[in-house]
């Protein structure tokens, strides 16, 4: 085993336990509340267009490296993960102060809520390892490895973007 082999196999252990971690200590923090501290109810409307500008970001990025451009690509995905990350800080912070707002839609807009809701809590959980994979083949150099696995992971993340922001949309007037 060569030492390039080695810090790989590190690098996807790290990767597979996080991607098995986070949505784990979500869903348990998701049921903790935390007693004598305010509401956060401010937090939905800001984590949700911090869900926006992630779609938007992500649109722009694929723009810029089909340009060539590699550097603000780059940033752009690095500002993409580090909005999904505040994304992620503040809706644990929101459901750690809060009840679960239930959705009051009826017909058939509540099975459109339903199909989106499941999709967009699914493929949070698969975007994970895929994000993590993408781009630490971008920054290991693996640039054939990295277009083929972003070619995946891109309309996946973007899918969770755009379906948080539906989600917090057709659950608002039910805070």
């Amino acid at each position: 085993m060569t030492k390039n082999d080695s810090v790989n196999r590190r690098y996807r252990i790290v990767i597979w336990v996080l991607s098995i971690l986070v949505p784990v200590i979500v869903a348990v923090l998701f049921n903790v509340k935390v007693p004598g501290v305010e509401r956060m109810g401010f937090l939905p409307p800001i984590y949700a267009t911090i869900n926006g500008f992630t779609a938007l970001i992500l649109v722009v990025a694929v723009l810029k490296i089909k340009k060539g451009d590699r550097k603000t690509h780059e940033r752009l995905m690095k500002l993409a993960i580090l909005c999904s990350v505040l994304f992620l800080l503040m809706y644990i912070l929101y459901h750690m102060t809060s009840d679960a707002t239930p959705y009051g839609g009826e017909g058939i807009l509540r099975y459109v809520y339903f199909i989106i809701l499941i999709s967009h809590i699914l493929l949070s959980i698969a975007i994970i390892p895929l994000v993590l994979i993408t781009y630490y083949r971008a920054v290991t150099q693996q640039f054939e490895k990295h277009r083929k696995i972003a070619r995946i992971t891109f309309p996946l993340w973007l899918y969770v973007a755009i379906s948080g922001v539906i989600i917090y949309l057709m659950i608002s007037p039910y805070y």
